[in-house]
């Protein structure tokens, strides 16, 4: 980070008064400093570039940033040996600039339903890659539009007259030297976006492109010289980056909503008009900090409508969150359905192997006692069967739906409501048992009071807005639904004189945030006006369109 900070040549450019193509330009300038700038200082450890980067660039996106989050990684996991000789120093030393070509124009989240084809020829020993409809276009990779000279990508694969399915094919796309487009691909930029200025988006038209037959990943799957193929241990690895990527997407999450609290509650501190509201769940939670700023958090100075659209496009690439969360659901039926045979669950579905012990959340709250809702320990144990419930009333609906349907595609459709319920209830657990059970490593026993609140805080406001399922499973009766709710409002009042200091843990500097309401001095109001004045709008006293249009009008009146 004081690499970074220190260092002339990185700080950072108000962005906000250039057009897109300027945005790009400065992006692509700045990708290449701190490729120059990690090789001066020797950066190698991964987790140190990770930091390098993400300092360099606020909350940015690169042009180059696909080429090293899913281009090598990509190679480097699904390649062979030979492969790596020959890829590998290319792409570490940039002379490849790569991305990863997926998403085509009518498919995202329907892997199985892309239509880019590669046929193989075994009398060249060559793939003919093809985009065979408008809807096979490939659409939206990142630094694909003007920034890379190769991509991964991923087609279906024919050969000896039968389509073995999805797999992934290194692709030069532009000349070496000149950069210009290769014979037979269509590659430009997508356009403008909600968010992403810096970044060319790009689409691809592949039309009769041939590549060796080398040039096919083929650490697990193989296509022989004579087109004779060897299928993979497993057909998931062909989607293992895609699986990385997101894993990526919830620490991206954490730091976007982290940036976007530091913001709004620093702020809160210096403007005096409304309470600052709790907001959880990333995308809404960064909104909600926009909205807690009032009118200035609109301004593209707060730093605010920035962290939004740039994070807004997690919630759906690699899958729109409610495919994930059908994912996720996925897993925990086959888990629950392993729990009802006899199996013992490990990690974070252990709960389920309660059901089958015949603990029902009924039962466990028919007894004797009355839940502190200030002990952390108890309400762990409600957002626990909270999850159990929804699982198996999701799994009972599901078996209903199975008699009522034509197959099971139909019957899991119908439940999908149920299913996405259960799935984030079931996450939402793991991230309050996780919290609390982060508490217990605490030492300092100022620290330890401050979060145990936060703690206790998250775990009853999530209750107050999910009230129903709580009652409805009878986990938590009438009455106490009413005491959290109380509750709630006054943890408010406890955490919020520690809530400056909440987020100044995260040591963000003021040139990572880049919001004139987030500075760390507080000193918001005159560096607002300073910021203001450096619109090109105000470079004149008199805007020319007053000349052209207003003072012709004006004469004819």
């Amino acid at each position: 980070e004081a690499l970074v900070l220190n260092d002339p040549e990185l700080q950072h450019e108000d962005l906000n008064f250039l057009s897109r193509s300027e945005r790009y330009d400065v992006a692509v300038k700045k990708s290449a400093l701190m490729v120059r700038k990690i090789r001066e200082h020797a950066i190698s450890n991964p987790e140190e570039i990770m930091w390098f980067k993400r300092t360099c660039l606020e909350s940015k996106i690169e042009p180059l940033g696909l080429h090293f989050a899913m281009f090598i990684p990509t190679l480097e996991n699904q390649c062979t040996s030979e492969q790596k000789e020959k890829w590998l120093h290319l792409s570490y030393t940039q002379q490849i600039i790569g991305t990863y070509a997926q998403t085509e124009l009518g498919h995202g989240s329907f892997i199985r339903g892309l239509e880019t084809t590669a046929t193989y020829d075994p009398s060249t020993q060559e793939f003919v890659l093809n985009s065979p409809t408008v809807t096979s276009i490939k659409w939206w990779p990142g630094g694909l539009g003007k920034t890379s000279n190769h991509a991964i990508v991923l087609a279906q694969l024919y050969t000896q007259g039968q389509c073995k399915g999805l797999h992934a094919f290194i692709v030069p796309i532009r000349k070496m030297g000149s950069h210009e487009p290769l014979p037979g691909v269509v590659v430009g930029d997508i356009g403008p976006k909600f968010g992403y200025d810096e970044v060319d988006n790009g689409y691809l038209k592949l039309e009769n492109v041939r590549v060796p037959r080398e040039n096919m990943l083929m650490r697990y799957a193989k296509v022989m010289p004579d087109g004779t193929y060897m299928k993979p241990p497993s057909d998931k690895l062909t989607y293992g980056t895609m699986v990385f990527i997101r894993s990526m997407i919830v620490g991206d999450s954490a730091r976007a909503l982290s940036q976007a609290c530091t913001i709004a509650i620093r702020y809160s501190a210096v403007r005096h008009q409304s309470e600052l509201k709790p907001g959880w769940v990333a995308s809404a939670g960064i909104e909600e900090c926009r909205m807690a700023c009032g009118g200035h958090g609109y301004s593209q100075s707060s730093g605010l409508p920035d962290i939004y659209v740039t994070f807004s496009p997690s919630c759906t690439y690699e899958g729109e969150n409610t495919v994930m969360m059908l994912q996720t659901a996925r897993y925990l039926f086959k888990s629950y359905t392993q729990a009802k045979s006899g199996q013992k669950l490990l990690g974070t579905v252990a709960y389920l192997n309660d059901l089958c012990g015949h603990i029902q959340p009924q039962q466990v709250a028919s007894r004797p006692m009355v839940m502190d809702i200030n002990d952390i320990s108890r309400l762990v144990e409600a957002y626990q069967l909270r999850a159990a419930n929804l699982v198996e009333a999701a799994a009972r609906n599901y078996r209903m739906e199975l008699g009522h349907r034509k197959n099971k595609e139909e019957a899991w459709n119908s439940t999908s409501i149920d299913l996405v319920r259960a799935s984030g209830a079931h996450c939402h657990y793991v991230v309050v048992k996780l919290f609390a059970a982060k508490l217990s490593e605490i030492t300092d026993a100022a620290i330890y009071d401050v979060l145990s609140t936060l703690c206790l805080m998250y775990a009853l406001y999530g209750i107050s807005k999910n009230s129903g399922d709580f009652l409805h499973a009878g986990i938590l009766n009438d009455l106490q639904i009413s005491q959290v709710h109380q509750r709630v409002k006054e943890l408010l009042a406890v955490i919020r004189p520690n809530a400056v200091a909440l987020v100044d843990a995260f040591d963000y500097p003021d040139a990572v945030l880049a919001s004139v309401l987030g500075r760390y001095d507080g000193n918001v109001y005159e560096h607002m006006f300073e910021w203001a004045k450096r619109s090109p709008l105000n470079k004149t006293e008199v805007h020319e369109s007053f000349y052209k249009y207003l003072k012709p009008l004006q004469s004819k009146l």
